[in-house]
């Protein structure tokens, strides 16, 4: 269908994990938080939300060579020593393995389908833990902010000027948030263009770790990104 996949699914085994490498060029799982105390509320009933399984998946991922995204979720219950233990685990990791190419960070939006109701994560909260999170995490992670769940476009704006150069996915219809809609293409490229940001595409997996996919993977990269689409040739 012409789609290089990136599987999210949840943990997996091992050998789960080396097969799907094969066919997918990168993987990821949110770290979310790692403080255990949010198996007593939030994931009271998401027994997959442990936070050692969690890591473990990120190890895993790294002995496997396989390009990672992971992040955590923000305004649900933990307190910023929580989020700055969550970052430090995660830069430890990339500093053995190497393999985690982008860090989510997803900022708690109440919506109309939850159990829990809570209170939407303020501009300062949000300013705050991106540039803690630009402090923590090394230079080979690239920080990615939805920007349909940021309030305004100069929230956005200041977040880029942290350090959170990603925008993620721009899709029709966000399945994760229904209530929160993704701004027009044209107008979140308008949006960054006026503070000489420039929106570019890019493909599941970044540059630096193309070489690390099987070379029927790569051969598919490759003819993508001869695409004029991308602008550049392999």
């Amino acid at each position: 269908m012409g789609f290089l996949p990136h599987s999210n699914v949840g943990p997996l085994t091992f050998s789960e994990m080396a097969l799907l490498k094969e066919v997918n060029v990168s993987m990821g799982l949110m770290l979310e938080q790692l403080t255990p105390q949010l198996l007593k509320t939030v994931h009271a009933h998401a027994p997959t939300k442990e936070p050692n399984l969690r890591l473990q998946q990120l190890e895993w991922a790294g002995k496997l060579g396989i390009p990672f995204t992971t992040g955590i979720l923000m305004g649900i219950g933990e307190t910023i020593t929580d989020v700055k233990d969550s970052l430090n685990a995660i830069a430890q990791i990339q500093n053995r393995w190497g393999h985690i190419q982008e860090v989510i960070l997803q900022p708690y939006s109440s919506g109309s389908n939850e159990e829990l109701k809570g209170k939407s994560l303020t501009s300062e909260a949000i300013l705050n833990i991106v540039a803690i999170a630009r402090q923590i995490l090394p230079d080979t992670i690239t920080l990615q902010i939805p920007p349909n769940l940021i309030g305004n476009r100069d929230l956005l704006l200041q977040c880029l000027s942290l350090g959170a150069t990603d925008l993620g996915g721009i899709v029709p219809k966000d399945e994760v948030n229904p209530d929160y809609h993704h701004d027009n293409l044209t107008r979140l490229r308008e949006t960054v263009h006026n503070q000489k940001w420039e929106l570019k595409p890019r493909l599941p997996v970044y540059p630096q770790y193309y070489s690390w996919l099987s070379n029927k993977l790569q051969d598919k990269v490759n003819r993508i990104i001869n695409n004029e689409l991308f602008g550049t040739k392999a």
